[in-house]
């Protein structure tokens, strides 16, 4: 039976349809974060096997030689596909650049508004009482009942806050500011909280995955689960 994973099949097939410039991409981010350069490897597998060259070095590493960016040999980076986040891009060194270089960025930049938390606010008052959305806002007064507590900016379940059972996780962020949330509670299968995460590729749908805990908010060292239909 078709278990709706073809998402290896799905990545080798989106690179040819990015009608890339160049035939070498380079894959760029914090490399000696484990989890990060596993990521990394494991992509640049995806784009061998559809016939690219790849590159591999460390976020820190990427230059401007006065025209362009380029790796530690000096060569022109055509296509960069980089695990790190644009918040922190546009506060690095070599941010004026972006814009005026030929190198195209995997993932683009409108992806900063989706992952930005106060979209959810925008949303909220541009289409209120709709049934995909929960009620959202900058002022916590304007939410009934119990609220969740998110940064505009953060990863992984770090500096979440939620009013019932007055839950917090620990992390960096929320010097940004915070989005304020109406909480809708998980659902909990014997103590367990699971989470649904749904994989697009290149416009289509591809696989899932399942996050659980026993806390109700997930975070980088939840589980994770397969599915399995029967």
């Amino acid at each position: 039976m078709d278990q709706f994973n073809s998402i290896h099949e799905k990545l080798i097939d989106a690179w040819p349809r990015l009608h890339l410039s160049g035939s070498t991409i380079h894959f760029a981010g914090i490399i000696d974060n484990p989890e990060d350069l596993g990521t990394l490897n494991y992509l640049r597998d995806t784009a061998t096997q559809a016939g690219f060259n790849t590159e591999l070095l460390d976020i820190r590493q990427v230059g401007w030689d006065g025209q362009q960016f380029v790796d530690l040999s000096f060569q022109e980076i055509t296509t960069l596909f980089k695990l790190y986040p644009w918040e922190w891009m546009m506060q690095e060194e070599f941010a004026e650049h972006i814009m005026h270089s030929q190198t195209l960025m995997v993932e683009p930049a409108w992806k900063l508004l989706l992952s930005n938390k106060a979209i959810l606010a925008i949303l909220w008052e541009l289409f209120p009482n709709h049934p995909n959305l929960l009620a959202a806002a900058f002022d916590p007064k304007k939410i009934d009942g119990e609220i969740v507590r998110k940064p505009f900016f953060s990863r992984e379940g770090a500096n979440i806050q939620i009013t019932q059972g007055n839950l917090n996780t620990p992390g960096p962020y929320g010097a940004e500011g915070y989005v304020y949330q109406q909480y809708c509670p998980l659902q909990n299968f014997s103590g367990n909280y699971p989470v649904i995460g749904s994989w697009i590729i290149a416009g289509e749908s591809a696989g899932m995955g399942i996050r659980e805990d026993k806390s109700p908010i997930t975070t980088n060292t939840s589980r994770f689960i397969p599915h399995y239909f029967v």
